[in-house]
This record gives C-alpha cells, structure tokens and sequence, in this order.
C-alpha cells in the first residue's frame, strides 16, 4: 500500500488518525511480507491479527491463510475494512478492544498463529496476555517498539530483564527479529521499531498448575526492584518455605530479581508451589 493510497483513504473516508489508540500504519510491502515469511502462514494456518488499520497486512494474510480472525478497536476503520474487504470469505473482521476480547474468548489458540503490527499503546499487556493463555498461540510475529523487544530479549542483570521478559519467556522464546525504519510506517513513529519472531517452546518449561505460582511469584518480586526479593516474597509465602526454596536454587537471600535467571524462577516456583500443597 503505498502513501498516497493511504492518505487518499483516510481523507475519503474523513478519518483523523487517533494518538491515543497508538494507529502508526506500517504500509512498506517489503517488511509486511518479511513478517510473513517469519511466522511461515501456510494454507492451513488460522491467523490472529490485531489492530488491522487499513488492512495492508490483512490483505496479504487472506491470499495466504485458510482463515484470519483481525481485531480492530476504531469503528471508522472496521467500517472502511468491510468496504474493502468485504469479499474475502476467510476474513472475520471484529469491531472490539484486543485486551478485552482475548480476557472473555479464553479458547485454544495451540493451533493460531498472530501476525500484527500492533498498537504501541497496548504491547506488553496484549504479548503478556497471549503468552499466559491455557492454550496460547504456535506463533507471535508482531512489531513492537525497540525498548519492548529489548525487555523481552533481556539477559539477567540487566536493567531491561524484568517481568516481561519472564512473563513472555515461560512459553516463548526468540526466533529472529529485524528493525523496521520509521518511514515505513504512516504516520512515522516517534520510536524506534521492531518485528519479532516468537515460537512457543517444543516442552513446557511448568506444569500448566503451577503457572499461577510463577506470575504470582515473577510479579511479587519485580514490585519493588530495588528491594531483595526475599523480602518481597515474604509477603506472600512463610519465610521457612522461602528459605527451603532458596536453597534448593543457591539463592542468596540478599538476591534482587533482576539477578534471578528464568530457570532459577522456574525452580523456585516449583519449590513453592510443591510446598504449598504439601501444607
């Protein structure tokens, strides 16, 4: 889709583009089709976009999927969606807030794949929530600011290691990712952008019981960074138990969280979440 395209739509159809819904339309064929080649949508493949826009992505996707379910917050641009896409008959447009819709449709998405160039505003909590569903997604290709895609690939002690990179890590890990220049996008980004490639791990690294205990566990400790997570656990677990748990995994007790490597949390929420039953 090219820029005159673009605004020759958005003037026809009299729609102001909204900050607030974080609408940067990534219009460049070259990286739509990059993004594609990475998530490998073959004919059979359910696909999951969010946040459509004017259906750049959404085009290719339908010529290549077997079905595409796109979630649009912005009324105007479903509305403009329909009119432009209207004969696809592998394209289920929804007119709904993307959080809100994958918080109610709790259904197995082990067989969807997720192409999207996502809203800004909305990135953590939607990759967290995708990430921490009962049957979550094969794929995740999306785009995303820089500073996200550095969280996510963070290494222990650094300072973007943090929640998101262990909420996400637990059933994600790292395929490939590529900048994207700002000017391929409508309008240009102030933030410099990423496309991500994640797939969800061949063997679970947690029972599906236990991942309760580890976002418990991940979320109590990342609190309050510059305090010893110790401390912090203890707020939710007996001491006795977090001693046992932190020597079953060489822990210090003076350890902060961002020192504590996902396998180390894995462990730990195990130890705990073994001792919880056991009480």
């Amino acid at each position: 889709m090219k820029l005159g395209e673009i605004r020759r739509l958005l003037d026809t159809h009299q729609i102001r583009l909204t900050k607030s819904l974080g609408q940067n339309f990534l219009h460049d064929g070259n990286q739509l089709r990059h993004m594609i080649a990475l998530a490998e949508v073959a004919s059979d493949d359910p696909v999951l976009e969010v946040g459509p826009g004017l259906g750049p992505l959404t085009e290719l996707l339908i010529a290549k999927a077997r079905r595409v379910l796109a979630i649009e917050k912005d009324q105007r641009l479903v509305k403009l969606l329909e009119q432009r896409l209207a004969a696809a008959p592998n394209l289920t447009l929804v007119h709904d807030d993307a959080l809100d819709f994958l918080r109610r449709e709790r259904r197995d998405w082990s067989a969807w794949k997720v192409v999207a160039n996502l809203p800004y505003s909305i990135t953590s909590p939607l990759m967290v929530e995708l990430a921490l569903a009962e049957r979550g997604p094969e794929r995740l290709v999306v785009t995303l600011q820089m500073e996200v895609l550095h969280r996510l690939l963070a290494e222990p002690g650094t300072a973007d290691f943090g929640a998101l990179t262990l909420l996400v890590g637990l059933q994600y890990e790292s395929r490939d990712w590529f900048k994207i220049p700002a000017a391929c996008f409508f309008p240009a980004p102030e933030v410099e952008s990423a496309c991500v490639c994640l797939a969800r791990r061949s063997r679970a690294l947690l029972a599906r019981a236990e991942r309760a205990t580890f976002v418990r566990l991940v979320k109590r400790a990342f609190s309050q960074r510059r305090k010893m997570m110790f401390k912090l656990l203890k707020e939710e677990w007996p001491a006795e138990s977090l001693q046992r748990a932190f020597a079953l995994v060489s822990l210090m007790e003076t350890v902060r969280a961002e020192a504590v490597s996902l396998e180390q949390f894995v462990k730990l929420t195990q130890a705990l979440h073994t001792g919880a039953r056991d009480t």
